[in-house]
């Protein structure tokens, strides 16, 4: 017996794939470099002095490659048949985090061991990817044979959201949600993205363009109102391919908005909302009137976008004004450009895109960077790291990081794609999505592209809990990988 895990072992390390492997190495030596960088104060104190944060990062390091060495020993059946009680584990600790965890500032997401905190919401992320890789392996599971099946799916990755935001830990919930993106590649529609986006682009330009008025109403509002009658026509005439309701509906359209105009013209108010909602009111029982003839399905697909549009429109100025927190509203109102607020919500912003241009194309050198040196640029060594590459290696230096990101990415769509099941394949598409959030969001983040919402840069920021979630993702799947061979056999 003895024998027989030792071979097992040696397998393991023999199917490997070592070019994961080496990237990740290469990422975490290189954040424990930038945090080296980022927190050094001219106190020429070492690399691995443990007072110092590289040094409690490199410890941290060593504890990862401990626990990932852990992980590559362990039967890879272990995670398949364990995932839901996992799953049910990390959903009671984030619970009673809820309860338990102080108030760091305003948040309560961190449980503390004496000098040691630890976060939950980051070791809940390979707990969720496995039971959603469970779910797709089920017997006979196809996500788009019947709609529970999305709902089996969704509340999988919906609970721990749920009660993440309920630590108010906002940045680590919206995390999850990028988990969708896996249910892409098992064959959930497009259209479901392209809600997504839509719903964004009408928040942003709802808020963005308050002023002025248009028909009693904002100008954003009105933009809006009149791309949901567009996307409306569209829908008709392409996904429902009824060209000839969309030409009626477009004519109905065209001929009230110059009723309205003449009527304005005429000193005539029109109230822009009642007659926006009319309008599309009127085009909806038009369609539903003649539906009946074509491929029901579709239609109700584009009534149901037109209606849940227009809710949700109605629903912007009422989450921005009341559910979004004074400091949420500033840091959107930032991003948009509405307010500079540059020793407010925009300090940490502007900072850390002074620190960025000043690098240049090479940069200042390794602890040159003056903006890092003097404490500009704050929580520098976590969530803002990647501005101390790119002040201190400049634009090139930034590029490799990037670079290095992307090979890694590429790897894990590789290592999914070569899976033979759909548990392992699943799993391996929620560590790649969890990875790009990351990735796109705190580089977005840093450069004033994206609000700040506090998401770590993997393997790069400081800290335990978030080197050790990633190291926990990627190991696993690595073990998975790794036992093709095996059940080949």
């Amino acid at each position: 017996m003895e024998s027989r895990n030792t071979d097992a072992g040696i397998s393991v390390f023999k199917s490997l794939d070592w070019i994961t492997v080496l990237l990740y190495l290469i990422l975490v030596a290189a954040g424990a470099v930038s945090i080296y960088a980022a927190s050094y104060d001219f106190d020429n104190a070492s690399l691995f002095d443990l007072k110092e944060f590289s040094g409690k990062q490199i410890m941290w390091i060593g504890l990862s490659l401990l626990i990932g060495v852990v992980i590559l020993l362990v039967d890879y059946r272990i995670y398949k048949i364990y995932a839901y009680p996992i799953y049910m584990v990390v959903l009671f600790v984030l619970l009673v985090t809820i309860f338990i965890a102080p108030d760091i500032k305003g948040s309560h997401s961190w449980l503390t061991f004496g000098s040691v905190s630890l976060q939950p919401a980051e070791f809940g992320k390979f707990a969720t990817a496995l039971a959603l890789g469970k779910l797709f392996d089920s017997y006979n599971f196809n996500l788009n044979a019947k709609i529970t099946n999305y709902f089996q799916a969704l509340i999988i990755i919906f609970l721990p959201v749920i009660l993440i935001l309920a630590q108010r830990e906002t940045g680590s919930a919206l995390v999850y949600i990028s988990l969708i993106f896996v249910l892409y590649r098992e064959g959930m529609s497009g259209l479901v993205l392209f809600a997504v986006l839509s719903a964004i682009t009408f928040f942003v330009v709802a808020v963005k363009f308050a002023e002025p008025l248009v028909l009693g109403i904002p100008v954003g509002e009105f933009s809006v109102f009149i791309v949901i009658l567009l996307i409306y026509i569209l829908m008709l005439a392409f996904y429902c391919k009824d060209i000839i309701i969309a030409r009626n509906v477009t004519y109905g359209f065209v001929g009230a908005g110059v009723i309205v105009t003449i009527l304005s013209l005429c000193g005539i108010t029109v109230n822009g909302t009642w007659f926006f909602t009319g309008l599309l009111a009127a085009g909806i029982i038009y369609t539903l009137f003649f539906m009946l003839r074509h491929q029901i399905n579709k239609f109700i697909i584009t009534i149901c976008f037109a209606v849940v549009s227009v809710l949700f429109l109605f629903s912007v100025n009422y989450v921005y004004g009341n559910v979004l927190q004074p400091h949420q509203q500033m840091r959107i109102k930032v991003l948009l450009g509405i307010e500079e607020n540059l020793r407010g919500a925009g300090y940490n912003v502007n900072q850390s895109k002074i620190a960025i241009g000043s690098g240049g194309l090479i940069g200042k050198g390794f602890l040159n960077g003056t903006q890092t040196k003097l404490k500009y640029v704050p929580e520098q060594h976590t969530d803002f790291i990647f501005c101390t590459i790119g002040e201190e290696e400049g634009f090139v230096g930034a590029a490799i990081v990037l670079a290095l990101f992307l090979g890694l990415i590429l790897r894990l769509i590789h290592v999914a794609e070569r899976q033979r099941t759909p548990f392992e394949r699943v799993y391996a598409y929620c560590v790649v999505s969890i990875l790009i959030f990351h990735l796109a969001i705190n580089v977005g983040m840093v450069i004033g592209l994206c609000p700040v919402i506090g998401i770590p840069l993997p393997f790069f920021s400081y800290g335990g809990s978030s080197l050790w979630g990633f190291t926990i993702l990627l190991f696993i799947l690595l073990r998975l990988d790794a036992s093709r061979k095996e059940r080949m056999d």
